[in-house]
């Protein structure tokens, strides 16, 4: 029997009419051009590499030499880009009758994500570490147990592109991603630029397949596959720290999505109070490779593992919904987990260190953490009442909270999502967000864990907007470098004041040409009272 299609699958939606089409294009070529002019910026105000290869380049070394003018094209790359994405919403709002197809989203995310594939790093050094880390592993030795320093010594020059913060740390990340890693590390040796390269292509995978799985899930769960692409794919935090920025967040991410496709789409639909429809035709051979996928996402970074309880709710919620039919669910998962991960540890021949380096971000105190600025108020509290300094004890204490508080949400979405009040995909939403908010070492790209899997199935207003403001904000908040410019604050304040001047002009260009696109209110002429006319 085939999968039952949902009930609440969309409506097909018109296709956009010719003036809107040239709205698109207009916005297309808006966005465009701000990832040209981050592009260009970031060759001075990226996080380059020590020996950095831009400055033997003729022409392209002038912005390596010029780095508060390059930082305020990137700014104003980062400003239009934002813009841009804002002006694309217009046309995947699912209140529109004529929206955007999926391949006028997808062909857009491809054009804004093609300058940023050839350029430094931005806004972090993390991929440096990724290279060094990837090394270790290629070299035969334990990445759980020497850091970059005791393996590969402080000369060597992929330990000298690592922040002095991760030199001697081990990496928080699953085997299998440094096992991959270190078969790139066959390829690039010791070439910074080429490592660089094939890092971001490993994270251009993990962000092709959530450009794959999130439009399908959307259709399942009532939600506009163009809206979905729009807040989840074509997201700045997306092309800004996945892209550009070479996380592996975006492997695993991509793997966690791409897992509950695979797993859920020979899942027939239940509505609750409604008798179990009959088993479908390869049914239970797809749940067991959606688990074994998200398991091997688990095996990049950890936090892929939300989603396992999760997608046990929505196949118990499949049968009768019991609790019974929970631990019919949940058994087989955890026993398809348990071999996976027993397979990928033994297989990569890395073992289980990964667990005991879990606790590495912990190292970073973010100044964007609750938990930190929390601390940090304790910490001057402590001072003003002549108590000392307590901040250090206090991020420990906070983080112990935050871990404690996370597993309360999540404890309860998952009852919720199984008691029917939530659809179990938002409840793993928000279980990531609480997650990644409530850990000191919070990073802008961290919630890309909550948006992306909400994004699929939260099709409410107030969600979209507080994640378009979300999604506005903290692309500004740590600067393309990945330094905090410490002791230079007016660099940035003159980066961001002429970045803004520009975007202005831009827009400004863009209103001309078509005003619907930059709704700026406009003044109304003043009336003569009714009564005087």
């Amino acid at each position: 029997m085939a999968a039952v299609a949902s009930p609440v699958r969309p409506l097909d939606a018109d296709p956009l009419p010719d003036s809107d089409v040239r709205g698109l294009h207009l916005v297309r070529m808006f966005g465009t051009v701000g990832a040209l002019l981050l592009a260009f910026g970031s060759l001075g105000a990226g996080a380059a590499p020590v020996l950095n290869p831009v400055l033997e380049i003729p022409v392209l070394r002038l912005f390596a030499r010029i780095p508060t003018v390059a930082l305020a094209i990137a700014f104003a790359g980062i400003g239009m880009m934002v813009a841009g994405w804002l002006m694309l919403g217009r046309f995947a709002s699912p209140a529109r009758e004529r929206i955007a197809s999926r391949g006028q989203l997808d062909r857009t995310v491809a054009m804004w994500a093609i300058p940023l594939l050839f350029i430094p790093p931005l806004f972090s050094r993390d991929v440096y570490a990724y290279l060094a880390q990837s090394e270790i592993v290629h070299r035969g030795m334990d990445p759980y147990a020497l850091g970059p320093a005791d393996a590969l010594g402080v000369g060597d020059p992929l330990t000298a592109n690592v922040s002095n913060m991760w030199r001697e740390t081990s990496p928080p990340y699953g085997p299998l991603y440094l096992r991959l890693g270190g078969w790139l590390a066959g390829i690039s040796g010791n070439h910074i630029v080429v490592g660089v390269l094939l890092q971001r292509a490993l994270a251009l995978a993990g962000v092709a397949l959530i450009v794959w799985a999130l439009p399908r899930l959307a259709r399942r769960f009532g939600v506009q596959p163009s809206t979905a692409l729009w807040l989840g794919a074509a997201n700045p935090l997306v092309l800004f720290h996945l892209v550009a920025g070479a996380h592996n967040d975006a492997l695993a991410l991509g793997l966690m999505m791409a897992g509950l496709e695979l797993g859920l789409r020979r899942l027939p639909v239940r509505i609750k109070d409604e008798d179990p429809p009959p088993l479908a035709k390869g049914e239970l051979l797809s749940i067991a490779l959606g688990v074994a996928v998200i398991t091997l996402g688990a095996m990049v970074k950890v936090n892929a593992l939300f989603a396992l309880p999760f997608f046990a709710v929505m196949v118990a919620r499949r049968w009768h919904g019991r609790l019974r039919d929970l631990v019919r669910a949940g058994l087989p998962m955890a026993l398809v987990f348990a071999v996976v991960t027993v397979a990928v540890c033994f297989g990569s021949g890395l073992g289980f260190g990964w667990i005991a380096a879990l606790s590495t971000p912990g190292m970073v105190w973010s100044w964007i953490s609750p938990i930190t600025e929390l601390s940090n108020v304790g910490g001057v509290l402590g001072i003003a009442l002549g108590l000392g300094n307590q901040t250090s004890s206090l991020v420990s204490v906070m983080t112990l909270l935050g871990y404690a508080l996370a597993a309360v949400i999540t404890v309860k979405f998952l009852w919720d999502s199984f008691n029917w009040r939530y659809r179990p995909i938002i409840g793993l939403g928000v279980s990531l967000g609480a997650a990644s908010v409530l850990h000191v070492a919070m990073q802008p790209w961290y919630l890309l864990w909550a948006v992306i899997p909400l994004a699929a199935a939260a099709g409410t207003s107030r969600f979209r907007v507080a994640a378009a403001v979300i999604s506005v904000i903290l692309p500004f908040l740590t600067p393309p470098t990945g330094s905090t410019f410490s002791g230079r604050p007016f660099v940035l304040a003159f980066a961001y004041l002429a970045a803004g001047v520009v975007v202005a002009i831009a827009l400004v260009i863009v209103r001309r040409r078509q005003p619907s696109l930059v709704p700026w209110p406009v003044r109304r002429s003043k009336q003569m009272p009714q009564h005087l006319a």
